[in-house]
């Protein structure tokens, strides 16, 4: 794990990439990287590479990056872990390679010069990696199948930058602040800025599952090379009988486990009272890992009630033989720390406090890497959405194709239920968006909607932006190829919105800022490929019971029937008091109507913000 940056000027009016720029945005991300650094430059000083190490595999000076062939003619920057390191490199050994190093980046070189771009279609892991081809004169940039790991571009002037960092790129000085509506506008619906747009105009995100090439010619497009939506659809195809979900969920998620477990060093677990963590602990021990340490937060405020997590993450420790960290937060190193999270937030986001404060507590016991169950309730129907998105669909989605219906609903509403329809402002749009599974999500997952935009941003941004954006038509994207199931067409959605421009990003600058290494041995592609057959006979309830079977010892009774919560922290309370106020009555809810914490602050911020001015 670690963070990476090259420039290349690839037109010949373009001035050679500055060393400071190269290093200031390299020594940007110091934290990604504690253990090492360096830099790499082509002969003709058009090309540079540079590379910050959190060494996890081969902990010698020998792995470090930018790392160079032995002919000379590549050179890679890699970000991530290949879980299938070990057998990759037997197969290459077996033809004649030689390896100077115990890393997985080498065997990226000797991949690259085999296979070139079709290399990517060989890895299991999480990635993102840029190579520069000395015989080509370009570089290749990759990232793995799910987006776990982050890779941003900037294209101005001749000259292509990248880097681990959005802020890693500003930090170099020569990357236009310039907003983006689009990033702006996409931030308020969601929450979190969708790929692969950025706050900047001139950032980019290279979106997940494919590979870009640079060269004399300029930047091509991104292609893309790996697709959950795919995979799902193959897998509804050759779909299995149900009947065997419980045997091939133990051992794929098992073989997950294990490839997950590679490392040079200690392995620890992000443990909540929930089935995700829990059965990935019981997994760890059925690995052979017989020392695992369990990580676990704690709140004052949780305490005595169903949302402490502690009790249980205990006993399901002791169940299996893990030593135990319970970590208690309060609201005072919440504040203490509230910039430094704000600072380590490489793009914003209204998630990720609890990732903090769990990466700082397996800092503190000594951990570089962790294990966390994020991608379980993706994969195995854990949320809610599994259960009322085809319902809405089915329910609402007939009545909301009839022309006329939707603006005759919204003017009943408003004129019957003006008070129901100010607090939840969700419901005038019901009739608007439940006819296609993309609206049906907006209404789940969008923190405002498309409607309520011009009351908090400005409107000429809001409608560049949505012009830009168009996110319904970005939402339908994730379900083609169709996944042929209801149950596959959430996964997909889920998997590539929420927890892609969410949950996995969140995982990466919270981990990150504390020099631990996040692994999501639920999120592997490998393992939905394994699993897309059965997908479609996965409800809510039964997937997750399976997951909690999974282990030889499975998990504990009280652990599988425990409401779900989610891993999380009383954050609602926290910046309620510090703003001097209750929290509200009414428990937060993920439901068609919700109102959550952040969408009322981000309101009252642009109220505030807007009397200012």
């Amino acid at each position: 794990m670690c963070g990476l940056n090259g420039l290349f000027a690839y037109r010949a009016s373009a001035e050679p990439p500055s060393r400071p720029e190269l290093l200031s945005t390299r020594d940007a991300m110091r934290r990604r990287g504690p253990d090492g650094s360096g830099e790499w430059w082509s002969a003709d000083r058009r090309c540079a590479l540079a590379h910050r190490r959190l060494a996890i595999l081969d902990l010698s000076d020998r792995a470090l990056q930018p790392m160079v062939s032995t002919d000379g003619h590549h050179v890679v920057v890699f970000n991530g872990e290949i879980y299938n390191y070990p057998a990759l490199r037997a197969e290459l050994e077996a033809t004649g390679v030689q390896f100077r190093t115990t890393s997985d980046t080498e065997a990226l070189l000797h991949l690259y010069a085999r296979h070139g771009r079709d290399m990517v279609r060989r890895l299991r892991g999480m990635f993102a990696f840029a190579i520069w081809d000395g015989l080509r004169q370009g570089i290749l940039l990759a990232r793995d199948p799910y987006g776990i790991k982050p890779l941003f571009t900037a294209n101005a002037g001749g000259t292509f930058r990248f880097a681990s960092q959005v802020k890693a790129l500003l930090a170099g000085g020569a990357v236009s602040r310039v907003s983006d509506a689009a990033g702006v506008v996409g931030f308020h619906l969601w929450g979190t800025v969708p790929e692969p747009f950025t706050l900047y105009r001139d950032i980019r995100a290279l979106p997940a599952g494919q590979t870009q090439w640079i060269d004399g010619a300029g930047a091509r497009e991104p292609e893309p090379y790996a697709s959950i939506s795919e995979v799902l659809a193959d897998g509804y195809r050759e779909r299995a009988d149900g009947q065997d979900l419980e045997a091939r969920v133990r051992c794929g998620v098992l073989d997950s486990v294990r490839a997950h477990l590679l490392s040079d060093v200690e392995v620890g677990v992000f443990l909540s009272a929930g089935i995700d963590s829990g059965a990935l602990l019981g997994l760890v021990r059925d690995a052979g890992q017989s020392k695992v340490r369990a990580i676990t937060l704690a709140f004052d405020e949780f305490q005595s009630t169903s949302d402490d997590e502690a009790p249980l993450a205990k006993r399901v420790a002791e169940h299996y033989g893990a030593q135990t960290a319970v970590r208690r937060v309060g609201i005072g190193e919440f504040r203490e720390d509230l910039p430094a999270i704000l600072d380590a937030m490489d793009q914003p986001s209204i998630d990720g406090v609890n990732t903090w404060f769990v990466s700082k507590a397996a800092k503190e016991q000594g951990l570089k890497v962790a294990l966390s169950g994020l991608g379980g309730d993706e994969l195995f129907a854990g949320y809610p959405s599994f259960a009322d998105l085809p319902r809405w669909k089915r329910r609402i989605g007939p009545l909301a194709v009839i022309p006329g219906v939707a603006p005759v609903a919204r003017a009943v509403l408003q004129t019957a239920a003006p008070g129901y329809a100010r607090r939840r402002p969700k419901s005038l749009s019901v009739f608007e968006l439940a006819g296609t599974w993309a609206g049906v999500y907006l209404l789940q997952r969008g923190l405002f909607l498309p409607s309520e935009l011009c009351g908090i941003l400005e409107p000429e941004q809001v409608r560049e932006g949505l012009e830009r954006l168009d996110p319904l038509r970005r939402v339908s994207m994730a379900l083609v190829p169709d996944p042929g199931s209801d149950t596959g067409r959430v996964c997909a959605l889920e998997s590539t919105h929420y927890m892609r421009n969410q949950l996995l990003r969140d995982a990466d600058w919270a981990g990150m800022a504390h020099s631990l290494e996040i692994r999501v041995p639920l999120a592997d592609f490998t393992l939905l490929k394994s699993l897309a057959p059965v997908v479609p006979s996965i409800t809510r309830g039964r997937g997750k019971t399976a997951l909690a079977k999974a282990p030889s010892r499975p998990l504990l009774p009280e652990a599988i029937g425990r409401v779900k919560t989610g891993f999380r922290v009383p954050i609602l309370s926290w910046i309620a008091e510090a703003a001097g106020r209750s929290p509200a009555a009414e428990p937060e809810s993920l439901g068609l109507i919700s109102r959550t914490w952040a969408r009322q602050v981000m309101a009252d911020h642009h109220r505030t913000a807007s009397a200012g001015r």
